[in-house]
């Protein structure tokens, strides 16, 4: 199992002290960025090992002064071991893009308003996770439903780490409930896509030929509400070669939905280039992958029992409005747990 290593990363500080003390430093900016960024960020996760290594023994210490405060100690270790296991978390990231942010996309799938209605209900999941984890998050576009909820959405997420912990999310997710739309209250199975992609620094090079693509604009409608703001500017963008397709309607300027959906695409691509590599690790440890539309990765069972399951992993949880409301750390981790090991792909 990988864990955190505070020892490889005080020898990697040092090297990397060691390089930026080097006359000439600066001469390469974009090395020297490079570096820089990678010193903060190794500089951080010490930090962070040494203040919990320095409260682990305040707790340690009160323990053996005051033996009767041991059930209010033990309380005051678990914000620490839930840090902890985020340090451990920061060991799995050695992808190109994960320490960075992400772009997270979500489209209804199959099951009509239900499933636009899911699309939604997603969308509030992990703007609350984010929250809950801290990181910054920026609505990028929202397309309305006919009658509910969201044809597709896309977000920006930020903070450390942010790509490489969401792309345990790529894949369908699949609902299960009584449906609210259906007038006899029928079960209902409905289906919603999530794309992860790296969130680019706007100095990324993702080479795109204006040939490869067509683009549309066109009249937003829909539904409106709270996520969308009606527009005549709306852009759609399709990247020929690929068939990727990303349609941004939030702005009232038909140049800002344009330079939105341009940023999308680049990652969209960038995204594209990451599963190609991963794929080919796949086959080279004889696994297969399916990163497809049907490839399903959790079922969210509302009825007629109450249960949320991870179907690469088999992690499951039965408190499934826990689950709904943000907490999906435990999935998370799982996933990237049985990643590293090569268990799943």
């Amino acid at each position: 199992m990988i864990t955190f290593d505070p020892d490889a990363l005080s020898a990697r500080r040092a090297e990397l002290e060691q390089q930026m003390g080097e006359s000439g430093f600066w001469d390469d900016q974009e090395r020297a960025a490079r570096i820089s960024t990678e010193h903060a960020r190794v500089t951080r996760k010490l930090d962070r090992y040494e203040r919990l290594l320095h409260d682990y023994d305040d707790a340690r210490e009160l323990l053996s002064l005051d033996g009767g405060m041991e059930e209010e100690i033990a309380k005051s270790l678990q914000p620490l071991q839930r840090e902890l296991e985020r340090l451990q978390e920061d060991a799995l990231f050695t992808g190109e893009y994960d320490a960075g942010g992400a772009v997270v996309t979500i489209h209804s799938g199959t099951g009509g308003t239900d499933a636009q209605d899911w699309a939604e209900i997603l969308l509030r999941m992990y703007l609350r996770w984010a929250a809950d984890r801290g990181f910054e998050t920026e609505l990028l576009e929202a397309s309305p439903g006919e009658e509910a909820g969201l044809k597709s959405a896309t977000f920006t997420v930020k903070g450390e780490n942010a790509y490489g912990i969401l792309k345990a999310e790529r894949g369908v997710h699949r609902l299960v409930r009584l449906s609210p739309f259906d007038q006899a209250h029928r079960r209902h199975t409905s289906f919603a896509q999530v794309i992860v992609s790296p969130l680019l620094a706007d100095d990324t090079e993702v080479e795109i030929d204006e040939g490869d693509l067509r683009i549309d604009t066109y009249r937003a409608s829909g539904a409106g509400g709270q996520h969308v703001n009606k527009t005549d500017s709306a852009v759609r963008i399709t990247h020929l070669p690929t068939g990727i397709v990303v349609s941004v309607q939030n702005e009232r300027s038909q140049s800002s939905n344009k330079q939105t959906a341009m940023r999308i695409l680049r990652s969209r691509l960038a995204e594209l280039a990451e599963e190609e590599r991963e794929a080919e690790l796949a086959r080279e440890r004889g696994a297969a992958q399916d990163i497809g539309f049907g490839s399903q990765i959790r079922s969210y069972v509302l009825h007629p029992y109450q249960l949320v399951k991870d179907h690469r992993t088999e992690f499951e949880a039965g408190n499934a409005q826990g689950v709904l409301d943000g907490n999906l750390d435990g999935f998370i981790q799982a996933y990237l747990l049985a990643k590293a090991a090569g268990n799943v792909v």
